[in-house]
């Protein structure tokens, strides 16, 4: 049976927008083209937005230039205080921005009630960072010099951002981008722009100065308005979530003025589990790990190893519980699994299935589109027998198909977990100490778990390594990213007292 989107009104339903946010105002596009957004469960249209072209995007990038020279002279606090306050007004209207996700994307509501409030840590994080942005005072080599640095905004950002996380990927960027007193030009994406607007009626009630912050979308545009970005020498910085293909392609095009970039793309993440693990705290970690948002993430378990001495007591602890699922439209009562979000999707996800069958893997659980639901549904997926020849041993799935890989030695997985061009993330279980250590220290990744299947934290760096990108957000580290580092060397500054 279909499932039952009867889509929960919104409490304030003036943040529902369907116009871009640009200079403070809302706007169309300028050809007065617009794309239609569906939502993924029911296939139902939910609305319409502006199909930016280049130049609406250009004209967004002048807008946030000239707010640029004002905004990086407010100081650290007042900049704090911009951001607790956007912070402030999503946490008193988590509600309605978890009910745009789950509209849009299709996750079930109490997953983007989570989601809802893990995008608000981040402005609240970037926040308590803003006032911190501190230089160094250096020592240097020659008698007399004094040396020290600044930290200073990078300039106009451009930030581009994928569907799976519609909320966090655009805090992430624009949090430390304002903490460091940029100006930014935020691209939303076309499968899921509706959350994105409604963040930025909220930055335009918590006072965010004109200019400051712009929201744009596009669908059919969308490449056009991504070389707009990297092409336009007046954009300093880049930042980008989605696949390695894209990233690259982006990298290229920025090259001509080059920006500083920081590029968060495809995952493949292992998921280790050796026999000296506490097997149910694994089959739990597992499960989290690789199912969240029906697999659409891209620190999702994407190889599960199990070495040989439990791999049938956890397969079969793991199936039973995957058996439990529930899924359906995202706001229905009891639903723990929602839609893929296109067809494409789906037709991936199929084709891995369907490739691990044929070379010998063993679907347990799962394994069949759910087309008694609607188009984009497809059964969590448990398939035993996997080995290193499957397309699921090399591709990025990015859908509910969970394959689990038998192993023997530390080694010999640790091979097959590094034998991907990508490292985003990482994961096993073990209880022994020194093994942790070898193990995080040989895995190819950005970021490892140890007995956790959850790494998100707005306190620590997020990114990965090889085709998986460069650079950090969060933590720290992840407002470097929107500054330069200014030294200033001052000279004939060792001379003695006067009168002395």
């Amino acid at each position: 049976m279909a499932p039952n989107q009867n889509i929960p009104p919104l409490n304030d339903k003036s943040l529902f927008k369907q116009e871009c946010y640009v200079n403070g105002e809302w706007i169309k596009a300028k050809s007065g083209k617009t794309f239609e957004v569906k939502d993924p469960g029911s296939g139902k249209l939910i609305g319409t937005c502006p199909e930016f072209s280049k130049e609406d995007t250009d004209e967004a990038i002048k807008v946030a230039a000239a707010a640029f020279p004002s905004f990086r002279k407010t100081t650290g606090r007042e900049r704090a205080r911009m951001l607790r306050k956007w912070y402030q007004l999503m946490m008193d209207n988590a509600e309605d921005i978890a009910k745009l996700i789950t509209w849009e994307n299709g996750k079930p509501f109490a997953d983007a009630k989570g989601e809802a409030a893990y995008a608000a840590s981040f402005f609240e994080w970037f926040s308590e960072e803003a006032p911190r942005t501190d230089g160094d005072t250096i020592t240097a080599t020659v008698p007399g010099n004094r040396i020290f640095t600044i930290k200073e905004p990078v300039g106009v950002c451009g930030l581009i951002t994928p569907w799976n996380f519609p909320a966090a990927m655009i805090t992430r960027k624009v949090g430390p981008a304002l903490a460091a007193g940029c100006t930014v030009v935020a691209k939303s994406p076309g499968e899921t722009p509706f959350t994105s607007l409604a963040l930025a009626e909220l930055a335009h009630r918590a006072g965010i100065p004109k200019g400051v912050v712009n929201f744009i979308t596009a669908l059919e545009n969308t490449a056009e308005v991504g070389s707009a970005i990297t092409a336009s020498p007046t954009v300093r910085k880049v930042s980008f979530t989605g696949s390695t293909g894209v990233g690259k392609l982006l990298m290229k095009q920025s090259a001509n003025t080059l920006k500083k970039l920081s590029f968060e793309l495809g995952g493949n993440a292992p998921f280790i589990v050796f026999d000296d693990a506490d097997l149910d705290v694994a089959v739990n970690g597992a499960i989290a790990c690789k199912f969240r948002s029906s697999g659409q993430t891209c620190v999702c378990a994407n190889r599960i190893y199990v070495q040989k001495g439990i791999y049938d007591k956890f397969a079969a602890a793991f199936a039973e519980k995957v058996k439990g699922f529930k899924v359906g439209g995202g706001y229905d009562e009891g639903v723990t699994h929602g839609p893929l979000i296109h067809d494409r999707a789906i037709s991936k996800v199929d084709a891995h299935v369907r490739d691990a069958e044929k070379k010998g893997g063993k679907v347990v659980v799962g394994g069949q589109k759910m087309s008694e639901l609607g188009s984009n549904f497809f059964q969590p997926t448990v398939i035993t027998g996997m080995t290193m020849d499957m397309r699921l041993a090399s591709e990025e799935t990015f859908g509910p198909v969970a394959g689990l890989f038998p192993f023997e030695t530390e080694a010999e997985v640790v091979a097959m977990a590094n034998k991907v061009d990508v490292g985003l993330a990482g994961y096993f279980y073990s209880s022994n100490l020194q093994r942790a250590y070898r193990v995080a220290e040989a895995l190819e990744v950005g970021m490892v778990g140890i007995n956790t299947g959850l790494v998100s934290d707005p306190a620590a760096p997020f990114g990965g390594v090889k085709d998986s990108g460069f650079g950090r957000e969060g933590s720290q580290q992840g407002i470097s990213e929107y500054q330069i580092t200014k030294m200033v060397t001052m000279g004939g500054m060792g001379q003695p007292l006067q009168g002395s």
